[in-house]
């Protein structure tokens, strides 16, 4: 029997390494915004205008650091690896910086234009350099998967477990949250506490778990496949050359861009939750979705996705990343256009636009988009590994640190353009703190919102599927490359 070189255990731990990357992304993700809505939108309310401005700002600013952490990476000559070592110098300023961005500062009280620049100041410099900490970590933790193992089944094998990380690091926030503000209601009394307390304990506990699964990935993985480096540091014309050259990142980059508004569950979730579910009973106790709740109405989208990343692996093996990739896609518009006209067709006042009676519904539909949706974690990472070996396959150079920069680049292109696409629709529909705490949301702040939820973002997936048709790693050219390289590793 031929030996691993990738045993199972290594692979569960690549993936909680990638669970820590995630939850403290996820944190950010689902609670950014709703932390500056929830502690100044009585003082600005055009918090949501303003920070959807910044975060694109800023998520376009680290994409422009993305070639040069890529090329800095693919230059490297450090003990341990190539992927290794980065690992190891981004976990700390990664996990700092999403906790700094969870401080509460009273600038509403310094009041005025000076509170407001104070304010906008400090998210804008904490944001920035939030975004630069989490390339330098999410470039070598993606690019680790392609050094694990030669071998493509046990490369597939970690892509698997580590979207099982992925997915569960970005639900995973929604329930620290509940569990920290069940510890001090306890300690406390219920709700004898302000707001930005339970965010801030919430931020130190994920910064503790992170922190930890990112040191054990760095610990116990090792680098088997070895890598040339560098000689030269890639420019930005060099990394247009790559995407001009080969093709196949040019899909990477398109369906990344094209799909940008797949992620717009993770960017406006807890204000959907408070438009159109709000305050629920459940099991007996009175609870808010914005707050702890916020897991719930995504608790079966969550498990289905979860199911959906165990399955996706069989299915692709079955028809290939790129028919997966296709059909599903076009499932999740056919599905979230359905849900989109159905809700925004319901009358106001209707039991399905409030309470228990919403939270069904939601978890009924985030049950099926939840599966559907799983693609687009999976596929895009397994592709951009199967690529590196493509070009290695018909080159012999392999360029993991520029590849996987650009796969980086493209997902936070994507999510800088769904972050400000999804905020300013929140904006638009009037939705803010104050008029979910005064009882004030109406229909029509809820069929925005559930437009921007699941009417774009299966929209956007349509479109990311159509440049799949022109990706030709798959079928008999997979198979000749596999062999091909499993000989020569022999």
């Amino acid at each position: 029997m031929e030996k691993k070189t990738l045993t199972t255990s290594k692979a569960v731990i690549y993936a909680a390494g990638i669970f820590g990357v995630q939850i403290l992304i996820g944190y950010i993700n689902s609670f950014q915004t709703e932390f500056y809505n929830k502690m100044y939108s009585a003082f600005d309310p055009n918090i949501f205008f303003a920070a959807a401005v910044i975060i694109f700002v800023a998520k376009v600013i680290s994409c422009i650091f993305d070639p040069l952490i890529g090329s800095l990476i693919d230059k490297s000559d450090l003990p341990g690896g190539k992927m290794r070592p980065w690992i190891l110098r981004s976990a700390f300023p990664l996990a700092i910086l999403t906790t700094l961005i969870f401080v509460y500062i009273p600038f509403d009280a310094v009041g005025g234009v000076k509170g407001k620049v104070l304010l906008y100041a400090y998210i804008t410099v904490t944001t920035v350099l939030w975004n630069i900490a989490m390339s330098f970590a999410d470039i070598p933790s993606q690019g680790l998967l392609s050094l694990l193992s030669p071998s493509a089944e046990e490369r597939n094998m970690a892509a698997g477990f580590s979207n099982i990380g992925k997915s569960i690091g970005l639900y995973g926030p929604g329930v620290a949250v509940t569990i920290v503000m069940i510890i001090l209601n306890a300690i406390h009394g219920q709700g004898n506490y302000p707001d930005k307390e339970y965010y801030l304990v919430t931020a130190l506990f994920l910064m503790c778990v992170g922190l930890f699964c990112i040191l054990l990935m760095y610990r116990k993985n090792e680098e088997t496949v070895v890598s040339t480096n560098a000689k030269n540091a890639v420019s930005f014309k060099d990394m247009f050359l790559e995407l001009k050259n080969h093709k196949m990142m040019t899909i990477v980059l398109l369906i990344n861009l094209l799909g940008f508004a797949r992620a717009i569950n993770a960017v406006i979730v807890v204000q959907l939750n408070g438009a159109v579910v709000g305050w629920i009973d459940f099991f007996g106790v009175r609870m808010d979705t914005t707050a702890d709740a916020s897991w719930a109405p995504g608790l079966l989208g969550g498990i289905s996705g979860f199911i959906g990343i165990i399955v996706i692996p069989f299915i692709c093996k079955k028809i290939g990343e790129k028919k997966a990739y296709i059909i599903f896609s076009i499932l999740q518009f056919v599905f979230g256009l359905a849900v989109t006209i159905f809700y925004c067709l319901l009358p106001a006042g209707h039991a399905l636009r409030y309470g228990n009676p919403a939270l069904y519904f939601i978890l009924i539909v985030n049950f099926i988009s939840g599966f559907l949706m799983c693609v687009n974690t999976y596929i895009p990472l397994v592709i951009t590994a199967d690529i590196v070996d493509y070009y290695y396959w018909k080159t012999g150079t392999r360029n993991e640190g520029v590849d996987y920069a650009i796969l980086s680049m493209s997902i936070k292109l994507g999510n800088a353009l769904c972050v400000v696409f999804g905020l300013l629709m929140v904006a638009l529909s009037g939705y803010t703190q104050v008029a979910y705490a005064a009882g004030a949301v109406t229909p029509h702040m809820q069929n925005v919102i559930m437009i921007a939820f699941y009417g774009c973002g299966p929209f956007s997936a349509f479109l990311s599927c159509i440049p799949m048709f022109w990706y030709k790693i798959d079928g008999s050219v997979k198979t000749d490359m596999r062999a091909a390289l499993k000989s020569e590793n022999n």
